[in-house]
């Protein structure tokens, strides 16, 4: 979910025609014949990005598969989802899951991880589908922020954006916008647009002022997330132990389907630690946790009551930063959060420190739609002292 000072946007599509064929011990006697990999950098943040591939088979059934390449850049892989992923060295080995190990003739097959790396994200240059080699270039340039993840570099839009006739868009908004990486700032806030990786659909972003926004979403249903759209008021640069309060309050208006969390997307020590309050979520969506059962993710804490609300909170790492999730037991479109209380607690079960806080941002984190579907912020504040 799974975040970014400047993050960089990139997409990696390789799409490949196998030379010949070879067999896998433990693999059906039958290879494929041809193989098309799509590899997304779907988010990128310093040290850390978040991938998504699309195999397609061009060959004979599958009732088995593996998927085999190399990185160059020192990439590591962390948390994986639909595939069970192992890394040898610079060789990365991905093997299909029970209930997604068969592949039709020009069928597919998707699966995603996060990953992390030191000082560049270069994509892999070959793949292997069950021994064969699949060739072709691979083109892409880096990609900007994540899931969740540091605001990207900040350009003032030179005067606020009108557009007529966008479904959804109410007529005394004063900043429309459908660029990727759009973004308005107003007021001491900063309202993003942010949409991320080539497997995003479209998004139109409003606002009458930056605590009053929405956005117009359609994006596919499928693995990870497209974009976070938030607004957040500068940054906070105070240490846990010298905050004497932090506290929000929001109302937000979300559609009846899809996936999809309203969260608060707080970081500390230059990224290093983050930190998700989901006041509400729908759909197949989930947080990073260090333990995961066939039920899903398992909480480190339930039904903890802290900061006004009552969570199941979650502890993981997405291969670059820790990342602490509290999810509310019940979902909620409005409230009022004591976020210092949050970061205290944190403290008190040595998760960490006494760190330095960064942003503290609020939108949706958004990985589909069915169809067009309006998130609305209707209200938003957040103060510290």
């Amino acid at each position: 979910m799974r975040k970014r000072t400047s993050a960089i946007a990139a997409v990696a599509a390789a799409t490949m025609a196998a030379l010949g064929t070879a067999v896998v011990t433990g693999l059906p006697s039958y290879a494929a014949a041809g193989c098309t990999v799509t590899y997304n950098v779907t988010n990128q943040w310093p040290g850390g990005f978040g991938a998504d591939v699309t195999v397609k088979n061009l060959g004979d059934p599958l009732s088995g598969w593996n998927l085999v390449w190399s990185y160059s850049g020192g990439q590591t892989v962390g948390q994986h989802w639909n595939a069970t992923i192992t890394q040898s060295g610079t060789q990365v080995t991905a093997v299909n899951v029970g209930y997604n190990g068969s592949v039709a003739t020009n069928g597919t097959v998707n699966f995603g991880f996060n990953g992390s790396f030191t000082s560049s994200n270069p994509a892999p240059t070959s793949f292997r589908l069950n021994g064969v080699t699949c060739t072709g270039g691979v083109s892409g340039s880096p990609s900007p922020t994540r899931t969740a993840g540091p605001s990207p570099s900040r350009s003032i839009s030179p005067s606020p954006s009108r557009s007529s006739g966008t479904p959804g868009v109410p007529s005394d908004a004063v900043w429309v916008a459908s660029g990727q990486w759009d973004n308005w700032v107003n007021s001491g806030y900063t309202v993003y647009n942010n949409i991320w990786g080539s497997g995003a659909g479209s998004q139109t972003i409003w606002a009458r002022t930056p605590t009053n926004w929405g956005v117009i979403a359609n994006h596919p249903t499928t693995s990870g997330v497209k974009s976070y759209p938030h607004t957040v008021k500068g940054t906070v640069n105070r240490t846990v132990s010298s905050l004497g309060s932090m506290t929000s309050s929001f109302n937000v208006s979300v559609p009846g389907s899809g996936n999809y969390a309203t969260t608060y997307d707080i970081w500390a020590n230059n990224w290093a630690y983050e930190i998700m309050l989901w006041m509400n979520y729908n759909g197949a969506v989930g947080p990073i946790a260090d333990q995961y059962d066939s039920n899903g993710a398992v909480p480190a804490f339930r039904n903890l009551s802290l900061g006004g609300h009552t969570w199941n909170v979650y502890r993981g790492n997405n291969g670059a930063n820790a990342v602490f999730s509290f999810l509310r037991t019940s979902n909620t479109n409005s409230g009022t959060v004591d976020i210092r209380a949050i970061l205290n607690w944190l403290r008190t079960q040595n998760w960490w420190g006494d760190v330095t806080v960064g942003e503290a941002q609020f939108g949706f984190e958004i990985s589909g739609t069915n169809g067009s579907a309006a998130f609305t912020d209707n209200s938003f504040a957040i103060s510290w002292s």
